[in-house]
């Protein structure tokens, strides 16, 4: 006999999580689907220790544009009536991404030894929470492709508006970029070179001129101690963002950002509703569905009020009103979502919240941006034109000296 850690839902929706002895994990959960509940999780409890005690790293993930493909023919093998052993099989050889490939092929032999499908794909660590749930509910309503097919549409959805946030993203980083390598050949470059010339003829300079050459003569002696102690600067912040009391303030920071701050926490709250919505849809409790949901967003700020949501809901609170406690959710999200609750219509409600903030992230992030490329323009022609005045000018006035 070993022991496992056990986790799962009774029928209230309520979870719990208890270590039992069995003598296999198949033994473990056929016990407990015996007994009416809806198994999340079991996994030897050493494994869970070693898992518990890495909680903090970020979770690896695969490839989710070509995940979706995968689903989308496993989804197309199973409908034909093939079992989902021989659909796994078909696939699992048959993958372009060989991490992908790897991780099926480990679902597949699992499956084969007898673990359920979602336990299978819970194993890897590498698929999203959101997933494994719906694989889950779909193997226990016994409509595995209804729910898989509901993730594609998720997925399809989720991948397209955030194409659409890079794109928009991309035209403006790049013109951000030009302009400061623009800046940095100027002022380490074309600066100094004139500093020469003006020493070599024993000009009198204006104060713009001796300022730019002060500050370009001083840039190109530490320009590469500049970029050591940026690349070392930003190794730093790297490793001090992936703390988990880190990503914490970062989401606070990013929250409180200005103009900015009201688009990711929309965008967080669109994300939340379409995953939520989802995993209701799928048919899981209200409770394990906020859990899942915690998980499968990338904020530590937003999984935590999360928790402490699914908390109160336990204890009888509505969704709704253990929402705005969080002071996170706009009001009109959580208004929308009273309306869902008390007319029995929460995930199509949820669905509407999504879309909403989704097509309005996309309109203020399109007047944002209208707004940035004008300002780096202007910034960059200001500066340009300062460099030449200021370079030129000794020029002019050594022009008016010989005449």
């Amino acid at each position: 006999m070993a022991e496992f850690v056990l986790r799962y839902a009774d029928p209230r929706g309520q979870m719990h999580e208890q270590v039992a002895d069995a003598a296999n994990e198949r033994d473990a959960r056929e016990r407990l689907a015996q007994q009416g509940y809806l198994v999340y999780s079991v996994r030897p409890k050493d494994l869970s220790a070693r898992l518990s005690g890495g909680a903090t790293a970020r979770r690896k993930t695969v490839n989710l544009e070509k995940f979706l493909i995968f689903n989308q023919q496993f989804v197309t093998l199973v409908r034909a009536g093939l079992p989902i052993l021989k659909g796994l099989d078909l696939l699992a050889d048959r993958l372009t991404d060989e991490k992908l490939g790897r991780h099926i092929q480990a679902v597949r032999d699992d499956v084969r030894t007898g673990t359920g499908l979602s336990d299978a794909f819970a194993r890897q660590h590498v698929f999203p929470p959101v997933y494994v749930t719906s694989v889950l509910a779909g193997e226990k309503s016994g409509s595995l492709t209804e729910v898989l097919e509901r993730y594609i549409s998720y997925q399809r959805l989720t991948l397209a508006v955030k194409k659409k946030l890079l794109v928009s993203l991309l035209y403006p980083c790049v013109l951000l970029t030009l302009v400061i390598c623009l800046i940095v050949f100027l002022v380490t470059y074309v600066v100094p070179n004139f500093a020469e010339l003006y020493r070599s003829m024993e000009a009198k300079l204006p104060v713009a001129t001796q300022v730019l050459i002060a500050v370009g003569t001083t840039a190109r002696g530490y320009i590469l101690t500049g970029v050591y102690v940026l690349i070392l600067a930003a190794i730093a912040a790297y490793f001090w963002a992936r703390r988990e009391g880190s990503q914490e303030r970062i989401d606070n920071w990013k929250r409180r950002a200005p103009i900015a701050g009201e688009i990711w926490t929309k965008y967080q709250v669109a994300q939340f509703s379409r995953v939520l919505s989802t995993l209701l849809v799928g048919g899981i409790p209200l409770v394990q569905a906020l859990e899942t949901a915690g998980r499968s967003l990338g904020t530590a700020l937003l999984k935590k009020a999360l928790d402490g949501v699914a908390v109160m809901v336990r204890e009888g609170k509505t969704l709704s009103s253990s929402l705005a406690s969080t002071g996170l959710f706009p009001g009109l999200a959580v208004d929308m979502i009273e309306v869902g609750e008390s007319t029995g219509a929460l995930p199509q409600m949820l669905n509407s919240v999504a879309e909403f903030y989704e097509e309005d992230v996309s309109t203020r992030m399109t007047a944002l941006l209208s707004l940035i490329e004008p300002v780096i323009m202007i910034f960059m022609g200001a500066f340009v034109a300062f460099v030449l005045v200021a370079l030129y000018l000794p020029i002019f006035s050594l022009a008016d000296t010989i005449r």
